[in-house]
């Protein structure tokens, strides 16, 4: 993708640099790209490379997270690991190439530049949003920058709240002007793709001007939630996916090579002639490639039962084990780990396939964005199911957020954003659609008292369960200022009765056998040996109770200090333009 981001730079006749201090220079006249809609296109072409890649793509973006146990500790939670030598993404190419292309299609005749110019303008604001996540304060840049500019080139840091002001004007820019409404082939950024992701990044914005106390911006924090709802309300055409098979109908999503178009708002199509890729099946299931990542038992408790009731408030919901505590739970569940009669194929033929602890940590094995199939996914990087980005779910959430943390809630609403996520789950329309009025305790204590309010909390439910794997969720505890959960999660998995064999689908044959000390044996065929000796190492599981008690998987040490809220500037950067200063808490 990064090379034809430099043909298509090539064919616009500019040459980018790669440093904030060195300025693109025109190499020949740019008639022929801005002089015509299909130069222009073509270069616009280009903004594409900012979306995610589609190797890593979304869905391992959840691998730091609360939710997820995974092979090792990032860098962001890894004692020392992170530093102003360490730290990286001040690149500001994307920018300039950008800014470069807004300045020439300004001044073209082509007459319906402001389309392209609107393109531009979204994909500005997104990169300024990453960066503002990132880093906080950031210079705001909106034209090429001459060598000899050292007011720019030398200049400090502006503040994130004025950067963000700036995001907004660009995605109202961009609504108003990027002439297609809707794209039938969820591939392209059109006026409903820009509103969309105007509801993520003023959610964004919103909560951490209500919860990072300490920016004393909290006054400001209502009109951000406010742009959230309206802008959600401006969206048309979409609606949540259903499958001649309600229980089918939400992973079926994530593994169609076309992207579904009642639901997906922005999506990248692989495909297997170009050789575009992702790796999805490798890093979800292969033990060897990537980081193995498996869901937590703290996270499969937020799951309601079938019938809308709550599984945690069972008073033997603690031991409850693997085969049992994954029945009649809201459809979900078992579109995103492997439970009861899931089956793979091999070569096509179907194959009987439980949690596999060879593969999985805690027992919780994802089956999102994974084909079913073992051959060639599981061992090349062959995934070609689209790549989704946005879809009209999290516009849902996003909206029901919004209207939760300005206590606007209605019944009506409910109904058409939760309600109507909780019923596409099976959970029947008597209790989907019925406000809650008590604040659920389990999760009261998970989110450290932060929420209480009923309704917001079982908002977070569903934004908890509904996105998975989709990439929200580390940002989501920095903006309402909950880093501390990546630290003091705990990687536990399913509930262990005892040490010895146990049957996890419920088949009749055992598929697992928990055990300390030497190595037993096992006449069951294939089954998976788990040592549970009792160890503080890390890269070892244990039970919590010893001999029996939920999996615990220690990953190694995790450190979370509030100075990570903001990564550092790279001291490289620093050292180039000292006034750039750096963020608190770091040296």
């Amino acid at each position: 993708m990064k090379k034809l981001r430099y043909l298509y730079v090539l064919l616009a006749m500019a040459v980018v640099s790669c440093e904030l201090d060195e300025a693109p220079v025109d190499t020949a006249s740019n008639q022929a790209i801005f002089g015509s809609e299909a130069g222009m296109q073509l270069y616009a072409n280009s903004f594409y490379d900012i979306l995610p890649g589609t190797d890593v793509g979304v869905f391992q973006r959840d691998d730091v997270s609360d939710f997820v146990a995974r092979n090792g500790v990032d860098a962001l939670l890894a004692p020392n690991a992170l530093s102003p030598i360490t730290s990286s993404g001040w690149n500001w190419e994307d920018l300039r190439n950008i800014n470069y292309f807004i300045e020439n299609a300004e001044n073209s005749p082509v007459q319906n530049k402001e389309h392209f110019i609107g393109l531009a303008r979204f994909f500005r604001a997104l990169f300024y949003f990453d960066k503002v996540k990132r880093f906080g304060d950031v210079p705001w840049i909106e034209n090429t920058i001459a060598i000899d500019n050292d007011d720019v080139l030398y200049a400090g840091r502006d503040s994130r709240f004025e950067v963000m002001e700036k995001v907004l004007s660009d995605l109202d820019y961009a609504i108003e002007n990027i002439a297609l409404e809707s794209d039938a082939t969820s591939t392209r950024i059109t006026k409903n793709v820009a509103r969309a992701y105007k509801t993520r990044i003023c959610l964004y914005e919103a909560s951490v001007r209500k919860y990072h106390t300490g920016y004393q911006q909290t006054g400001s924090a209502d009109r951000w939630y406010r742009e959230v709802i309206n802008t959600a309300n401006q969206i048309n055409g979409f609606t949540l996916h259903r499958a001649a098979n309600l229980e089918n109908s939400y992973r079926e999503l994530f593994i169609a090579k076309v992207p579904y178009a009642d639901e997906t708002i922005l999506a990248v199509a692989l495909d297997a002639g170009l050789q575009v890729f992702s790796s999805a099946n490798r890093r979800f299931i292969s033990p060897t490639y990537g980081n193995r990542p498996s869901l937590t038992r703290d996270f499969v408790k937020m799951y309601l039962n079938l019938d809308g009731s709550r599984f945690t408030d069972a008073p033997d919901h603690q031991t409850t084990p693997f085969a049992e505590e994954v029945e009649n739970r809201d459809l979900r569940l078992r579109q995103t780990i492997r439970s009861g009669n899931y089956h793979r194929t091999e070569n096509g033929v179907p194959v009987i396939a439980p949690p596999n602890f060879s593969q999985t940590y805690t027992g919780y094995q994802p089956i999102k964005w994974c084909y079913d199939e073992r051959f060639p996914y599981d061992d090349e990087s062959r995934n070609d199911n689209a790549h989704i980005i946005m879809r009209w779910a999290e516009v849902l959430l996003n909206k029901a957020e919004a209207l939760a943390e300005l206590k606007e809630m209605t019944d009506t609403e409910w109904k058409n954003t939760i309600g109507a996520l909780r019923e596409r789950a099976g959970i029947p329309a008597a209790s989907a659609s019925v406000l809650p009025v008590t604040a659920d305790p389990y999760l009261l204590t998970y989110y450290k008292g932060r929420f209480t309010d009923p309704i917001l909390l079982e908002v977070l439910r569903e934004r908890a369960v509904e996105m998975i794997f989709e990439g929200l969720r580390t940002d989501d505890l920095i903006r309402w200022r909950l880093g501390d959960l990546l630290q003091s999660a705990r990687m536990n998995g399913m509930y262990v009765p005892a040490l010895g064999e146990h049957d996890l689908n419920g088949d009749g044959v055992n598929d697992v056998y928990f055990y300390q000390g030497q190595r037993p044996t096992s006449s069951t065929p294939g089954i998976a040996f788990v040592n549970v000796t009792p160890s503080n190492a890390a890269g070892q599981l244990q039970l919590s109770n010893g001999t029996s008690g939920e999996v615990i998987w220690n990953p190694g040490q995790r450190e979370w200090a509030d100075r990570k809220y903001l990564y550092p500037i790279p001291l490289a950067d620093i050292e180039r333009n000292p006034n750039l200063g750096q963020n608190d808490g770091w040296k």
